[in-house]
């Protein structure tokens, strides 16, 4: 099952290059499903994967003055505190055992699986419904929806603690209708909070497990190859046409873990 893992590290990276997030939905189910990794270390490796690669596919929108880093950073800090508080403190607090129905047991892996699925489910919902898109030709809001963002930054660094997925999915949609960023601008500024978010969650929780570091490297590595390609083929398709056939691939994925995980 390796060899079918290493094709799906290729589609993480073009996913993030193509519309700046949804890598980090398949990375968990490619770990676990395909290189056979528990669920709580697959969230830790999760984040080292998708933060390396939205770091290199951030770098070409930085040399085309694509990224916010203003944005980034209102966005970001509230994002990075939650994020160290979930991976350091909540996470810990969940037992190995979370609960019990007669003979059925929610162990601490099945629980976070459910949380992932359920929150794959929630993002193809996002992706999937149609809605009415403004061309917007300003970067900043007349009103002032900084407050929001906080809360939503807070929010995505939560959930990216909790399940290893960087919150692409809620990240740009908040920089377009919240902020009244331009799609463009907001995809190089998403893969930016993401970078910072799922490294600094990685490395203030990595000495909880034991990583294997061969293994991270040549999966990442892979995944920065399906970034590149991702970004040269974003010049070329545009994105956001992807995002209802992504949309539907998540859907599945996520019914299937709970179906899987469940019964049997």
């Amino acid at each position: 099952m390796e060899i079918f893992g290493y094709i799906a590290s290729v589609f993480i990276g073009i996913s993030l290059g193509l519309i700046g997030g949804g890598g980090s939905i398949l990375t968990v189910p490619v770990l676990v499903y395909l290189f056979g990794i528990e669920a709580f270390l697959a969230t830790e490796y999760s984040l080292f994967i998708v933060g390396i690669s939205s770091l290199v596919g951030s770098s070409s929108y930085f040399k085309k003055g694509l990224v916010d880093l203003k944005t980034a950073f209102v966005f970001g800090v509230p994002s990075i505190v939650s994020i160290f508080l979930t991976r350091n403190f909540l996470l810990p607090l969940i037992p190995d055992e979370v609960f019990r129905i007669g003979d059925f047991t929610v162990t601490k892996d099945l629980f976070l699986l459910l949380l992932f699925a359920g929150l794959m489910i929630t993002a193809s919902y996002k992706m999937i419904r149609k809605r009415i898109e403004l061309k917007i030709e300003t970067v900043h809001s007349e009103n002032n929806n900084t407050p929001l963002a906080v809360a939503e930054g807070s929010v995505v660094g939560i959930l990216t603690g909790l399940v290893g997925a960087g919150g692409g999915f809620m990240i740009i949609p908040a920089l377009v209708n919240l902020l009244k960023i331009p799609m463009k601008v907001a995809i190089g500024t998403s893969l930016v909070i993401i970078s910072l978010n799922s490294l600094i969650g990685f490395f203030s929780s990595m000495n909880h497990v034991k990583i294997e570091w061969n293994l991270l490297a040549t999966i990442t590595a892979i995944a920065i190859v399906g970034i590149i390609i991702g970004s040269q083929l974003s010049k070329k398709i545009d994105g956001k046409k992807l995002k209802p056939a992504f949309g539907w691939f998540i859907l599945v994925m996520g019914i299937y873990i709970i179906i899987k995980e469940l019964f049997f």
